[in-house]
């Protein structure tokens, strides 16, 4: 589709004369609606967050949220009904707002288009993975329904034609009851995968339902009765009926990928691996600490198991990020030789090539790392994390605008990850030295309102306030950081370290906000 021109029967939003038509005539549409439905059309059905819809309708401005529910309010009255008689706006819960109606070419245009390219988010059928159901009876199995549903998450992940929304993502409605399409509809996917999982001695029963979001009807359904050491074959099997539900003619390019990549079958390392990333999940220094004694133990046990040293990687750049290492140096070697390792045994999976990357960053190794996370992102372009920590690995190298791509399409793919609360402030930062400390001000915020204790998103707003000139604001956010304790890390080490005239800037704009209004 023509960036100027975007089309959705009835109407054509021309947006380099700044018009909206209908059958041809002309609509009347304020300035700011009209940057809104731009934007909204712009993401092609995918989902936008407030803060991105208020930065595009006013820029280099901090506005109240209600502007935009105004904004919004207008749009729906202005466009009326769609033919299908629902709304062209959804609203995301938690997130923001959705266009569902259908784009088209305008008709003039359709045949000089070119094909949009097969990595484009909104040609993708997307689905989510909900946290399976422990039915085991045994809350100390819980681990084990979750470990269940991150393996199936990876291996869908490997079919490059659609896209899977990211672990923490789908993890966020853990033991909540809602309806299928109302999550369905919050992440922004066309299919939900939902079941449960009851372990007992050496079987295993997963039961499993695809399920369309749009009309609640179950595609597929199936139910898996097996002893504990078919476990992985019953996975990869669960993974390749889902993708041939989604979309059968292209079950078996697709499935050919998944045969390459099967696990070794070790049962104890694959539980201990499991044991560890719930320990990992859990954002404390003892709890990385005894997940790293568990990844070890995997690893020693399996040598030939991948998923324990890309998880020996990523606790290791965790213990380094947080200051919850002893040695970092050490433990940021540990995890690039486990990080390599984990390649070496599958190099065609993103998580091992993501491994590297983040544990990259932390070690200054700032070209491996982006190198890694573009070949992360190369295996599965629906892999957030991939993506968010390419935007990383650019801004800790200095270069702010071009990490802002990357990490804004991490948040699309993964917009509900607890740990959000420092992609945000990563994102932030890129914002702010990419000179635009209005939408870096709108990304702190997001972040505060994970966790407002937060010490470095509140050092980020403060800065973002004396920019802005709120000198009030500034203040209160120093005098509540002056009541909290100083993190062992903030993980912004390598940042730091690699650019000291932004550290300079920073601390100015401190004690800036320091001195009474």
């Amino acid at each position: 589709m023509a960036a100027g021109r975007l089309a959705f029967p009835p109407f054509l939003l021309d947006t380099g004369r700044g018009m909206l038509t209908r059958d041809g005539e002309a609509v009347t549409i304020g300035h700011r609606a009209f940057l809104v439905l731009q934007a909204l059309l712009s993401a092609r059905g995918q989902p936008v967050t407030k803060s991105e819809l208020m930065a595009a309708a006013w820029p280099d401005t901090v506005v109240e949220e209600s502007n935009l529910t105004v904004q919004i309010a207008a749009l729906r009255k202005l466009l009326g009904p769609s033919p299908e008689g629902g709304e062209w706006i959804a609203t995301v819960s938690r997130v923001g707002y959705r266009f569902v109606g259908p784009l088209v070419l305008p008709p003039d245009e359709r045949k000089a288009a070119n094909p949009i390219p097969a990595s484009d988010f909104a040609r993708k059928p997307a689905i989510a993975v909900l946290p399976l159901v422990n039915l085991s009876g045994d809350p100390k199995q819980e681990y084990f329904a979750d470990g269940i549903t991150e393996d199936i998450i990876t291996a869908l992940s490997r079919f490059r034609w659609f896209f899977v929304i990211a672990r923490n993502s789908s993890f966020s409605y853990k033991g909540k009851a809602l309806d299928v399409r109302q999550i369905a509809q919050e992440l922004g996917v066309g299919f939900a995968l939902e079941g449960s999982v009851r372990k007992s001695d050496q079987r295993v029963r997963i039961s499993a339902q695809l399920v369309d979001a749009a009309n609640g009807n179950h595609i597929w359904a199936e139910r898996y009765d097996f002893d504990l050491l078919d476990m992985f074959t019953v996975q990869d099997q669960i993974a390749e009926q889902v993708a041939g539900a989604i979309e059968p003619e292209l079950l078996k390019t697709a499935s050919a990928l998944s045969a390459n990549l099967r696990h070794d079958g070790n049962i104890k390392a694959w539980d201990l691996v499991r044991q560890g990333t719930f320990l990992f999940h859990q954002l404390t220094r003892t709890n990385h600490v005894r997940a790293r004694e568990l990844f070890r133990e995997a690893c020693a046990l399996a040598p030939d198991l991948p998923e324990g040293y890309v998880w020996l990687a990523r606790v290791s750049a965790g213990l380094a990020a947080y200051g919850w290492s002893l040695d970092p140096a050490a433990d940021l070697r540990e995890g690039l030789d486990a990080a390599v390792k984990a390649i070496e045994l599958e190099e065609k999976s993103p998580y091992s090539h993501y491994a590297l990357a983040i544990t990259s960053v932390f070690a200054h190794e700032f070209d491996q790392a982006i190198r890694a996370a573009e070949r992360a992102v190369e295996l599965s372009p629906s892999f957030a994390l991939g993506y968010l920590v390419l935007g990383m690995a650019r801004l800790y190298s200095g270069q702010a605008v071009s990490a802002l791509e990357p990490l804004h399409h991490g948040f699309r793919l993964n917009p509900h990850d607890p740990q959000n609360i420092v992609w945000y402030n990563v994102l932030a930062l890129a914002h702010f030295f990419a000179g635009d400390a209005g939408q870096a001000l709108r990304c702190a915020v997001k972040a505060t309102q994970i966790r407002p204790t937060w010490r470095p998103s509140l050092e980020t707003m403060a800065c973002c306030h004396v920019v802005l000139g709120h000198p009030d604001a500034a203040h209160e956010c120093v005098t509540q950081m002056a009541t909290l304790d100083q993190p062992a890390g903030d993980g912004l080490g390598p940042l730091k370290v690699r650019n000291p005239h932004w550290v300079e800037q920073i601390e100015r704009l401190l004690r800036d906000a320091a001195k009474p209004a």
